[in-house]
């Protein structure tokens, strides 16, 4: 049987193993193939028209609306429309709204 010392010994050892195998970024650099946009790591490996619907679908989460729909609608390759949808949730937080009210009438709810 196993001494108290050997158990403790063994609880360590896969302890620090289960630690340092979970330590990794997940993130890969643009050298070896990571595709990053605005900041935003967005995976490894895309075909260029998924990262062109990234882009686009990051444009226009940012309020300026750009979509290839003739892209976004081919049946055969959905390689832009998944690229825009990902692009578009991953980029709603570069949204900025402009608070600042111009013109005369500075009251809410009167146009």
């Amino acid at each position: 049987m196993f001494e108290k010392k050997n158990i403790l010994l063994l609880i360590l050892y896969s302890s620090t193993v289960l630690y340092f195998s979970g330590c990794g970024s997940g993130k890969v650099p643009e050298s070896r193939g990571g595709y990053y946009l605005d900041g935003i790591y967005f995976g490894k490996n895309f075909s260029d028209l998924f990262k062109e619907g990234i882009e686009d679908g990051c444009t226009t989460s940012k309020g300026d609306y750009t979509k290839s729909h003739t892209k976004f609608n081919d049946n055969v390759d959905y390689d832009y429309k998944d690229g825009w949808f990902l692009g578009r949730n991953r980029c709603k937080h570069l949204l900025v709204l402009d608070t600042s009210m111009e013109g005369d009438n500075k009251e809410w709810g009167t146009y």
